[in-house]
């Protein structure tokens, strides 16, 4: 088990008990001339994929997540997001995540604590339901990069993501109209979407842990 001790506090909520839509609809893209998208749908029917938000101490006790960027032949081509991927036949979703961890950035599975699953996210434009567990890792793991799949491999502080400084927000053109979309400003590449929204609710846990500690 995971000495951290934001291991043993996200093992303590439930699905039902997590912040769920409304941390994750904080950094959900939305129309500039129409109504912020108040609700996420309930769709049990989207092919299941999961993705592993992994986590690891430095000396101090900081926690780090890993990204990744992904390279641009791939579905979701040049975002930043979770190591992760679609179901294969006759999996769990925890298997899917471990398994796509490994086979994109070098993760061994038996590194892993599963702390928990947070809130799933429905993707409408993909028809994706995708599951995110938190695992921790006791270190920083040896990371190799598949790069057939992964462009980078990105580091980034929880406490830096927790800061205003990195919090920012424009209106971009996407699909015919216009978005305000709030990202992280953490690279080249801004960290948005779907990654961004299951961050949020990630970071909402995070702060009640600090602020409980």
């Amino acid at each position: 088990m995971s000495a951290h001790p934001f291991f043993s506090y996200v093992k303590r909520f439930s699905e039902s008990s997590l912040p769920g839509w409304q941390a994750q609809k904080k950094m959900c893209p939305f129309p500039v001339n129409g109504d912020p998208i108040q609700r996420q749908p309930n769709d049990d029917q989207g092919h299941p994929s999961s993705v592993l938000v992994p986590l690891f101490p430095e000396k101090n006790q900081k926690l780090n997540v890993i990204l990744t960027l992904r390279t641009n032949s791939i579905r979701h081509a040049g975002q930043i997001s979770f190591p992760g991927g679609r179901a294969e036949v006759n999996e769990t979703p925890i298997e899917t995540a471990l398994r796509e961890s490994h086979e994109e950035i070098g993760i061994e599975p038996e590194t892993v604590n599963i702390a928990g699953s947070i809130s799933p996210l429905y993707l409408d434009r993909s028809h994706n339901r995708i599951s995110p567990f938190v695992g921790f890792l006791d270190k920083k793991p040896v990371l190799t990069r598949n790069p057939n799949e992964v462009e980078e491999i990105i580091i980034v502080e929880m406490d830096q993501l927790l800061s205003d400084r990195l919090l920012k927000r424009e209106v971009w053109e996407l699909q015919n109209r216009e978005l305000e979309v709030p990202y992280w400003d953490i690279h080249r590449v801004p960290l948005w979407g779907a990654t961004a929204m299951m961050m949020s609710e990630l970071l909402e846990l995070y702060q009640k842990f600090l602020n409980e500690e």
